[in-house]
């Protein structure tokens, strides 16, 4: 999932950014809630989880959360607050976040509690016809699901294949794959990106004939869905 972090300059931050690299979500980390609307009315995000340690009534939050909403274009938002009661956890919810957590946080349940909110949204897409027949990608288990058919895949296949999955039969750059494969490394070689298409290349080509990884010269590559 491409996952949206907002936290401030707190330092509890570091370990829910580590945790989250380390589950294979392609991450971006910001600390301004301003640019964080700025970037989520530029980029398609999975999931925005703000993090916000400030003592009640939160109001710079609770102001910015109706237009990171808006921006967010259906993305979940999941707020972890510090100190809250059940008022607080109201009001973010009421100001558009779909979930609202209070330290002490449990990553676990977060990222469950993450998963679910995707599946809810994806699920209400498919049933309005809006998403092209082609295979899904299993989050929770690494795995690339078409009907019964389950195909396992290292982390950074993954990682790299969902970016890809998210706009079938439409090209992606190669810096655009590096940025979502790659989040945590600032210096990445084309020659490891040929490495991982090679080897999801073989892996699809036994058991997805229909799904092809195609090359474009000078630019990146595009999942090719031969029909649907």
């Amino acid at each position: 999932m491409r996952v949206l972090l907002v936290t401030g300059t707190q330092p509890e931050a570091a370990w829910l950014q580590k945790a989250l690299i380390e589950s294979a979500h392609s991450l971006e980390h910001i600390d301004d809630l301003k640019d964080a609307i700025f970037l989520a009315g530029q980029e398609r995000f999975d999931a925005v989880i703000v993090m916000s340690t400030d003592v009640p009534p939160y109001a710079c939050l609770l102001a910015a959360l109706p237009k990171l909403a808006s921006e967010s274009r259906g993305a979940p938002i999941i707020v972890a607050l510090g100190a809250a009661h059940a008022k607080e956890r109201t009001q973010v919810l009421r100001a558009g976040g779909d979930a609202c957590f209070c330290y002490p946080l449990s990553f676990i349940e977060l990222h469950e509690r993450m998963h679910a909110l995707r599946r809810v949204g994806s699920e209400a897409v498919q049933r309005e016809g809006q998403v092209p027949v082609c295979p899904t990608f299993d989050t929770a288990t690494r795995e690339l699901v078409l009907g019964v058919q389950r195909l396992y895949l290292t982390r950074r296949e993954s990682m790299l294949l969902e970016c890809l999955l998210r706009q079938p039969n439409v090209p992606v750059s190669r810096a655009d794959l590096i940025r979502y494969a790659w989040p945590d490394h600032d210096d990445v070689a084309a020659s490891s990106v040929n490495l991982v298409i090679s080897r999801l290349r073989r892996k699809l080509a036994p058991h997805y004939p229909d799904v092809h990884i195609d090359t474009l010269k000078r630019y990146g590559y595009q999942l090719t869905l031969t029909k649907g």
